[in-house]
C-alpha cells in the first residue's frame, strides 16, 4: 500500500538534508586542502602520499559498511556516520604533523565510506516511494551542498578564519541538521526480491565490467578535481588571493545545475546518448584546462568537466540498480571505483600538476547501451 504523498514528501525531505551533510563536509575539507598544506609545509609529493589515506580508509571499511548497514538498518548507520564524518573533518582541522593528518584522512576516509553507502540505501528507498528516476536530484543537493562549502571556504580564507574554526562551525552546522531530521529518516530498508537465478547474474558479467569502466574513467576525473583543482590553481594558474577556490567553485556549481536536470535529459535523450556527450564534456574541459593554465580558460574547462561529471554517477547507479545483488554491496562496489581512480599519486613540482588531468581521456571512449537482456554494444555503433 502506497504512503500518503505528505509522509514521502517528509522522507524525501530528511534524507535530501543528509545528501547536503555529506557534500558540505567534504567541500569544506577541500577547499582547505592549499591551507592545510602550507600550515604543515608539506610539498606536493608529500599532499599526494597523506591524499592517498583517504582510499585506503574507503577500501578497509567497504566490507564492514555493507554488513552494518545490512545488519542495522541504514538509518541507525547514516545517523552514527553523520556525527563521525564532520568529528573527524574537526580532528583534520588540528593536524601538526604529516602522521596525524595521515590518520586523520585514513578515518574519513572510513568514515565517508559508511555515510556514502548508507545514505544511497535510504536514498533508493526513497525513490522505491516515488516510483520513478530522483536519484539524480538526491546527488545534486550533494553538489549543491560542494558549492556552497566552497563558497563558504573561500570567504573563510577571505576572512582569515583558521580551518580548525572552520571545521568546528560545519561540525555544529551538521549536528543541528542531524537533530532536525534525523526522526524523519527512512526505519527500514527496501528489500529487493531476488527472484532471478545465478545463470542471469553470469549474463551480466560483461555488462558489469563496462559500467564499471565508464565509472573509473567517470570518477578519475571528478577525484582529480576534488583533491588537487585547488593545488592546480595555487601552483600553477596563480591568480592571486581569495580566487585560489575558483576553479573549484566552477566545477561544483555546473556538477550541481546538471544533476538536477540529469534525469530529464537522460528520460529526453536516453542514457547512452547523455554518456556520450558527457565523456565529451570532460575530455574537452581537462585539455582546455591542461594546455591553456591560464585563470578564464582553466575556470571555462573547469565548468565542462562539472556539467559532465553531473550525470554520470546517477545514470550508472540506475543501470545498477538493475543487477541483483544487495543495494549495499552495489554502493560500496562504486565507491571503491571513485576512491581509488580518484586521488593521482603526488605531483613532484608545479608543472606536474597538468598530468593529473590528462589520463582520464583516455577512458571515455566507450560507452554500453543497455538492451534488456544482459547485452550491451558500443556507442560508436550507430543506435
Amino acid at each position: 500500500m502506497p504512503l500518503p504523498k505528505t509522509t514521502q514528501g517528509v522522507y524525501r525531505l530528511s534524507v535530501s538534508t543528509f545528501y547536503f551533510l555529506q557534500g558540505l563536509v567534504f567541500a569544506s575539507w577541500a577547499s582547505r586542502i592549499p591551507d592545510i598544506k602550507s600550515a604543515l609545509g608539506l610539498n606536493d609529493a608529500d599532499l599526494g602520499s597523506v591524499l592517498f589515506a583517504v582510499p585506503v580508509g574507503q577500501m578497509s571499511a567497504m566490507a564492514l559498511s555493507g554488513y552494518l548497514v545490512g545488519r542495522c538498518g541504514s538509518r541507525k548507520i547514516l545517523m552514527a556516520a553523520s556525527v563521525f564524518y564532520p568529528a573527524v573533518l574537526v580532528c583534520l582541522g588540528m593536524a601538526g604533523s604529516f602522521w596525524e593528518l595521515a590518520a586523520g584522512l585514513f578515518f574519513f576516509g572510513v568514515a565517508a565510506n559508511l555515510t556514502n553507502i548508507s545514505v544511497n540505501t535510504q536514498g533508493v528507498g526513497v525513490e522505491r516511494l516515488y516510483r520513478c528516476s530522483i536519484m539524480a536530484r538526491f546527488h545534486g543537493l550533494w553538489s549543491l551542498a560542494g558549492f556552497f562549502g566552497a563558497l563558504l571556504g573561500a570567504a573563510m580564507v577571505d576572512w582569515h578564519i583558521s580551518a580548525e574554526t572552520h571545521f568546528i562551525a560545519i561540525f555544529l552546522i551538521c549536528m543541528i541538521i542531524l537533530a532536525a531530521f534525523s526522526p524523519y529518516l527512512l526505519p527500514r530498508d527496501a528489500r529487493r526480491s531476488s527472484t532471478q537465478g545465478g545463470g542471469m547474474f553470469r549474463s551480466m558479467d560483461a555488462y558489469v565490467l563496462v559500467i564499471g569502466l565508464i565509472a573509473f574513467g567517470s570518477m578519475v576525473s571528478e577525484g582529480t578535481m576534488f583533491f588537487w583543482i585547488c593545488g592546480y590553481f595555487e601552483s600553477v594558474i596563480k591568480p592571486g588571493p581569495g580566487l585560489v577556490q575558483m576553479g573549484y567553485v566552477a566545477f561544483m556549481s555546473t556538477m550541481a545545475l546538471g544533476r538536477f536536470t540529469a534525469d530529464r535529459l537522460v528520460m529526453r535523450f536516453g542514457p547512452v546518448r547523455v554518456l556520450r556527450a558527457s565523456g565529451i564534456l570532460i575530455a574537452s574541459g581537462l585539455l582546455v584546462s591542461v594546455l591553456f593554465p591560464m585563470l578564464w580558460s582553466a575556470t571555462l574547462g573547469f565548468l565542462l568537466v562539472g556539467f559532465g561529471t553531473s550525470s554520470h554517477c546517477p545514470a550508472l547507479l540506475q543501470h545498477g540498480r538493475e543487477i541483483p545483488e544487495n543495494d549495499s554491496q552495489h554502493g560500496a562496489g562504486f565507491r571503491l571505483h571513485h576512491w581509488l581512480s580518484g586521488v593521482p599519486d603526488g605531483p613532484s613540482g608545479h608543472r606536474a600538476y597538468r598530468p593529473c588531468f590528462l589520463p582520464p581521456v583516455v577512458f571515455l571512449p566507450d560507452c554500453p547501451d543497455w538492451t534488456g537482456d544482459g547485452s550491451y554494444r558500443s556507442f560508436t555503433q550507430k543506435i
